[in-house]
C-alpha cells in the first residue's frame, strides 16, 4: 500500500497566510519611513492568528513526526519567509521614498543578516570577453577574448586587483587552466583537443584524442609525483606528464571507466566520476603529492518520485567541500528536498546524514569552516557548523547582506555627469546591488561571480550578528572559539559575552559551562602552539599529508564537468576551505570526534583513546579519512581566538569589580568556577585573579572562607597573594599570619624579614636573617626599630649582632650614631 504524502506545514502556512502577509507588508511599507507604536496592528494580528491556526492543525505532525527537528525548523523558516516578503516590500518602498537612503533596498550596515558581501567588488569588465572561467588550482578568475587571456588573482582578495594579460591564437574556448607553476596555459579548444602555450617562450603544441569515439569532458593540473595533468574523457582518465624538452605530453597511465560527467576540486585533490543511467554511481580518485588513492565505488541516494520516472543526477547537484580539514560530498536530492552528506575514507564512503533544503536551486559555500547552504530561489542562506553535535542550523535563514554600498554613490554620479551618463551610472550601480541574481555563480570556497555584471564578490561571516542571534551562550562560545579567519573579533566577542553574562547575573551553572568552553579552548591552543603564534602556511606540494593530498577546488567554470563556462551554466558547486585537522574548538588543531564522523574511524595523524587525542599514535593503514591539504589553508596570518587567564582578568573580572556592579559573593562564585576549570585543564591562573579573590572575600569579611582557600591551596601561593594577605590582614591577625607564612614558604626571605621588622619583631627578624643568611636589608632598619622600642638592652643587642657578623660595621656612620644614642639612653637611666 503506497504511503500517503503529507503536505508540509511550511507549504500550508505559505498557502493559507499569503493574503494576510501581503496586507501586513503593504501596510508597513506604505508608512515608511514613519514608524510608530502598534503600527498596522490590525493586519499583524490577522497574520498572527492565521499562522497560529495553521500550526495548531499540524501540531501533532510538528512534534511527533520522525523529522521533528526539520519540521519544527520549517515553521521557523516559514515565519522568516513571510518576514522577508515584508522586508522586500519595505525595500521597494524605501527605494522610491528617498534617493538619499544610506542603504540599498534595506541592505545597508543596519540590515539583519549573518552573511555579507563587501562593496566594492572586483570589476572584471573586459570588452569582447567570452565568459568567465575559474582556475581553483591557482586561485585565478579568467576572462578570455578572441586572442587574449585576462586573469585576476583572487587570493588574497582585493577589489583593486589588476588583470594579467597573455596572448593566444584565435579559436573556440571551452575551458582554461594555468599549470600549478603558472608557466603554461592550457586551453580546451573542442571536445577532442587541448592547446598549450608556454608563457615565457610563446611555444605552443596541441594534444588530441586518438579515438573519435571518445570526447574530452575537461582537465586539471595536479601535483601528483607521477603526472602533471589529468584529462577527463568519456572513456575514463588519462594521466600525462609534461616533457619540457620535447614540449609534449607523455602518457603515464590510463584508467578506463565510463564517465558521464565529473566534479573535481583542487583543494581536496579529489575527482568524482559519475556513471550509470541516473548518473548516481561514482568512482573516486585522489591525486595528491603523496600519490594516487582510488576510492571504493559507491552510489548516491536518490528518492523515488511518485511517477514511474527516474531522476537523473546532474553535476550541479554534487559538491565537494572541505570543512575542518575533512572532505565531504554534498548531494542535492530534489525529490526528497534534502542535501545528503557523505564523508570520504580510504576504504569507505559513509553517508553522514541529510540537511533539509527549501529551494529548487541550491548552492554551497564554505567560509571559515562554516557551511553555507544558499536557498537561491528563496534568496536566503542557512548556516551549519557540522563540527557541532547537532545538525540544526546555526541561526535563522536570512538573505546575504550587501555591505558598504550606499545610495549616495548613485546620487553623486547623477550630480557630476550628464543626464544620459548618470542614467547609465545609476543602472550600473543598481545592478551591483542585486542580491542572488540569476547569473550568480558560487565559486570555491567563498566567492560569487556575477557573470552578467562582470563582478566578483567575496563572502564573509558576520560573527557579531551570529552571536547575537542565539541565547545558547556555551554553544555560541564554542562556535566562536572555532573561528580562525577573524580570530581577534571572535575573541573580543567571547570576552564581551562572558562579561555580559556576569553583569546580567546569569545562573552559575550556565556561566560554569561557558568557563569550561573558554578554558578548554585555551588549554588546547597551548598544546598546539596556536595561541603564541599565527599559522603562516606555504602553498607547497610537500605540505600535503601522505594519506590525503586534498587541496583543489573545482573550477566552477572551466572545469565544469561538461566544460561549459560560467556565463552559460550555473555553478557546479565546488566549495572548499582547507584547514588542518579540526579540534574540539579549533579548526587548525587536532582532529576530534564529530557527529558527522563515526567514532571508530581514526584520522591520519591522531588517534582517540577514551575521547582524548593521542597525537603520538601511528596512522592506520585502513579506515583513514581523506583530509584536506595544509598547503591550501588560508594564506592570511591565522591566530587563535583562545582567551588566556590574564585576558580574562583584565577584560572581564577586573572591569566588573571596578564598577562594583555585582555582589562580591556572586563574583567570587564565578571566579571559583574559573579556578575549577583551570585546575582540570592544568592551566596556570594569573596571580592578579587570586589577589582579586582575596580582596572580594576580605571586603565581605569572609575571613574563615579565605583561610580555607589558602590552607587548601584553592588560591595558589605567590608573592602577590602573600602581600595581599598581609594588606587584608590588617583587620584579621590570622590572615596576616597566613601571608607571612606564605612568604616564608616561598623562600622570599628578604620580604619576610622586612615585614617582621616593620611589625616590630626585629629580634626575631635578626635570628631569621642570621639563619637564612639574609644580607640584603640595611642595618639601620633594625637599629631604628630597636631605638623606637625605647629599650636600651635591645638596641645594645642589635648593635652587638651587626658588630659581630658584619665586618667593618664599627667604622660605619650607623654604628657611631646609634652607639652615641645607646650611651645617652644608658646615661639617662643611670641618672
Amino acid at each position: 500500500m503506497k504511503e500517503k504524502k503529507t503536505i508540509s506545514p511550511l507549504r500550508r502556512i505559505l498557502v493559507n497566510c499569503t493574503a494576510q502577509a501581503n496586507e501586513y507588508g503593504a501596510c508597513v511599507a506604505a508608512k515608511v519611513p514613519e514608524v510608530e507604536r502598534d503600527m498596522c496592528l490590525k493586519e499583524f494580528l490577522a497574520l498572527k492568528t492565521c499562522m497560529q491556526n495553521t500550526i495548531n492543525v499540524f501540531y501533532f505532525l510538528l512534534i511527533y513526526s520522525s523529522g521533528e527537528r526539520c519540521n519544527i525548523w520549517s515553521f521557523g523558516f516559514a515565519v522568516c519567509m513571510i518576514r522577508l516578503k515584508i522586508q522586500d516590500n519595505l525595500r521597494k518602498m524605501a527605494w522610491k521614498a528617498s534617493s538619499s537612503q544610506a542603504s540599498v533596498g534595506g541592505l545597508g550596515s543596519g540590515a539583519l543578516s549573518h552573511v555579507f558581501i563587501q562593496y566594492p567588488p572586483l570589476h572584471c569588465n573586459i570588452p569582447g570577453a567570452r565568459g568567465f572561467y575559474y582556475d581553483d588550482g591557482n586561485k585565478l578568475l579568467i576572462s578570455p577574448t578572441s586572442d587574449q587571456i585576462f586573469s585576476w588573482k583572487t587570493a588574497p582578495f582585493s577589489p583593486l586587483a589588476a588583470p594579467i594579460t597573455d596572448s593566444i591564437t584565435e579559436g573556440p574556448i571551452c575551458s582554461v587552466r594555468f599549470s600549478l607553476d603558472e608557466k603554461i596555459i592550457a586551453v580546451q579548444r573542442s571536445n577532442i583537443s587541448i592547446q598549450f602555450w608556454h608563457r615565457e617562450t610563446g611555444e605552443t603544441f596541441t594534444h588530441r584524442c586518438k579515438s573519435e569515439s571518445e570526447s574530452i569532458l575537461g582537465f586539471f593540473w595536479t601535483d601528483c609525483p607521477s603526472c602533471d595533468i589529468v584529462i577527463v574523457k568519456t572513456s575514463g582518465l588519462d594521466l600525462f606528464a609534461y616533457d619540457s624538452g620535447s614540449k609534449s605530453l607523455i602518457l603515464v597511465e590510463t584508467k578506463k571507466l565510463a564517465v558521464s560527467w565529473y566534479v573535481y576540486t583542487h583543494e581536496s585533490r579529489l575527482i568524482l566520476l559519475a556513471s550509470g543511467m541516473q548518473c548516481k554511481t561514482f568512482h573516486g580518485f585522489q591525486l595528491s603529492s603523496a600519490g594516487i588513492i582510488r576510492l571504493p565505488k559507491f552510489e548516491m541516494v536518490m528518492a523515488k518520485p511518485e511517477a514511474n520516472s527516474k531522476p537523473v543526477l546532474a553535476s550541479e547537484d554534487v559538491y565537494i567541500v572541505t570543512v575542518y580539514g575533512r572532505i565531504y560530498c554534498l548531494q542535492v536530492d530534489r525529490v526528497a528536498m534534502v542535501l545528503h552528506s557523505y564523508r570520504f575514507y580510504r576504504d569507505a564512503i559513509i553517508q553522514q546524514g541529510s540537511l533539509p533544503i527549501y529551494s529548487s536551486k541550491v548552492a554551497v559555500s564554505v567560509v571559515d569552516n562554516v557551511l553555507l547552504v544558499h536557498q537561491v530561489d528563496a534568496k536566503v542562506v542557512i548556516l551549519y557548523d557540522i563540527f557541532a553535535d547537532s545538525r540544526a542550523p546555526i541561526s535563522a535563514p536570512l538573505p546575504v547582506l550587501l555591505r558598504g554600498f550606499q545610495r549616495s554613490d548613485i546620487s553623486n554620479s547623477r550630480s557630476s555627469t550628464k543626464e544620459s551618463e548618470s542614467s547609465e551610472a545609476s543602472d550600473s550601480n543598481d545592478n551591483e546591488a542585486i542580491i542572488y541574481g540569476a547569473d550568480w555563480t558560487f565559486l570555491v570556497p567563498d566567492l560569487i561571480c556575477d557573470v552578467a555584471n562582470k563582478l566578483l564578490w567575496k563572502i564573509h561571516l558576520d560573527l557579531e550578528a551570529i552571536s547575537a542571534s542565539s541565547s545558547e551562550v556555551p554553544s555560541v562560545l564554542e562556535f566562536l572559539q572555532r573561528r580562525k579567519l577573524e580570530a581577534n573579533k571572535a575573541k573580543q566577542l567571547c570576552l564581551a559575552i562572558t562579561q555580559t553574562m556576569i553583569l546580567e547575573r546569569r545562573p552559575i551553572t550556565m556561566i560554569a559551562k561557558a568557563m569550561d568552553v573558554l578554558v578548554t579552548s585555551y588549554s588546547l591552543s597551548l598544546k598546539t602552539g596556536s595561541y603564541f603564534k599565527g599559522i603562516k602556511t606555504e602553498r607547497t606540494p610537500s605540505s600535503v599529508p601522505n594519506v590525503s593530498g586534498p587541496g583543489q577546488a573545482t573550477d566552477v567554470f572551466t572545469s565544469r564537468t561538461d566544460g561549459k563556462s560560467v556565463q552559460h551554466e550555473p555553478a557546479t558547486g565546488v566549495n572548499t576551505v582547507s584547514f588542518s585537522r579540526p579540534s574540539t574548538y579549533s579548526s587548525s588543531e587536532t582532529e576530534d570526534n564529530c557527529s558527522f564522523e563515526p567514532s571508530k574511524i581514526i584520522s591520519n595523524d591522531t588517534q582517540f583513546v577514551g575521547g582524548k587525542v593521542d597525537a603520538s599514535a601511528e596512522s592506520s593503514t585502513t579506515d583513514n579519512p581523506l583530509n584536506a591539504s595544509v598547503s591550501e589553508q588560508q594564506e592570511s596570518q591565522l591566530t587563535s581566538p583562545a582567551i588566556s587567564p590574564d585576558e580574562m582578568y583584565r577584560s572581564v573580572f577586573a572591569p566588573i569589580e571596578e564598577e562594583m556592579t555585582v555582589e562580591p559573593s556572586y563574583l567570587v562564585a564565578i571566579i571559583l568556577e574559573f579556578f575549577r576549570c583551570a585546575n582540570l585543564e592544568r592551566v596556570k591562573v594569573h596571580p592578579s585573579l587570586y589577589v582579586l579573590t582575596i580582596q572580594l572575600l576580605a571586603r565581605s569579611e569572609q575571613y574563615a572562607e579565605l583561610s580555607l582557600f589558602i590552607i587548601n591551596k584553592v588560591i595558589e601561593p605567590s608573592k602577590e597573594v602573600a602581600l595581599q594577605l598581609l594588606e587584608s590582614g590588617r583587620q584579621s591577625l590570622q590572615i596576616r599570619k597566613l601571608g607571612l607564612n606564605m612568604l616564608r614558604q616561598l623562600s622570599l626571605n628578604h620580604d619576610y624579614v622586612l615585614l617582621l621588622v616593620q611589625d616590630g619583631y626585629y629580634l626575631e627578624a635578626l635570628r631569621y636573617a642570621r639563619k637564612h643568611k639574609v644580607t640584603t636589608i640595611r642595618p639601620s632598619l633594625f637599629l631604628e626599630a630597636a631605638f623606637t622600642s625605647n629599650d636600651s638592652q635591645h638596641l645594645a643587642a642589635v648593635l652587638r649582632f651587626f658588630s659581630d657578623f658584619i665586618p667593618g660595621f664599627r667604622s660605619t656612620s650607623d654604628f657611631f650614631t646609634y652607639y652615641n644614642v645607646l650611651n645617652e639612653m644608658s646615661s639617662s637611666v643611670t641618672a
